[in-house]
């Protein structure tokens, strides 16, 4: 369980997740910094310090520091660090996400009043009207579509030429899964799907959504694009393949195990 508003000795020895503004410092090699506490010499005292876990053994520390950035070239978005190792990611995730909540719960969305931690679980409380926050999760879900040895790629108008991945959008409210899976491919591409399967989750601090991946096959439908949402979308050979995400992230893992359903 993560534990808040530690206070923590120079000498303290840890792996430290630096946050201002949802990005993470990284040291001269690139990567998060190991050591005390003190080493870090930072220019102002962290507003929070959690404790979020443990990576090779080490305890890994939140700081949410709000100091001016004077040298933007270190700090980093959580996914520079998907090369890393889920991990790290992961951790670095789970830093991003707290400090988004810390910030963004500093008064009470019903009453006005400031909220304060609680000291027995990670969540806000106002004291005034009892109105309690916990971090924000807002489940995603992610449909790789196939179609004999064929799969459905889109790209949406925020992302550059050339580059397209599976179908995603977010759960609304008292929707399943599977139901959202199927909505969000027929308003965003007009195709029916059918034997979903669910494949895996990956939590995505952008800014905290908790992605889903399912498979699933085409059911019938004409490639109809959603306007302002899907600029293109397309079937792909399975071993012709235009620029897709990253494996390391869970829209490139389930477009990698399509192609190993199919041997291509």
């Amino acid at each position: 369980m993560i534990k808040h508003s530690m206070a923590l000795k120079a000498n303290q020895h840890g792996s430290w997740l630096v946050v201002n503004r949802g990005r993470i410092w990284l040291n001269a090699e690139r990567s998060l910094p190991n050591g005390a506490f003190d080493d870090l010499a930072l220019s102002a005292e962290p507003e929070q310090i959690c404790w979020l876990g443990k990576l090779a053994g080490r305890d890994v520390y939140l700081l949410v520091n709000h100091d001016h950035i004077a040298d933007e070239t270190q700090w980093v978005s959580p996914r520079e660090l998907l090369a890393q190792g889920e991990e790290v990611f992961q951790l670095a995730a789970r830093a991003v996400q707290v400090a988004l909540f810390l910030q963004t719960h500093r008064f009470c969305g019903q009453c006005g009043s400031a909220m304060h931690l609680v000291h027995w679980e990670l969540a806000m409380l106002c004291s005034k009207c009892g109105h309690r926050c916990y971090p924000r999760i807002a489940p995603c879900v992610l449909v790789g579509i196939i179609k004999d040895d064929q799969v459905l790629l889109a790209r949406s108008s925020r992302h550059r030429p050339g580059f397209f991945s599976i179908l995603a959008g977010f759960v609304e409210s008292a929707e399943t899964l599977e139901q959202a899976a199927a909505r969000e491919v027929k308003e965003e591409v007009g195709v029916d799907i059918c034997n979903l399967r669910y494949v895996g989750s990956q939590p995505w601090p952008f800014p905290h959504s908790l992605m889903t991946g399912f498979i699933a096959d085409y059911a019938g439908g004409d490639i109809v694009c959603q306007p302002q949402e899907i600029e293109e979308a397309h079937w792909f050979a399975l071993d012709a393949l235009p620029e897709v995400p990253p494996i390391e992230t869970l829209s490139g893992q389930i477009i990698y195990q399509l192609q190993q359903i199919a041997g291509k």
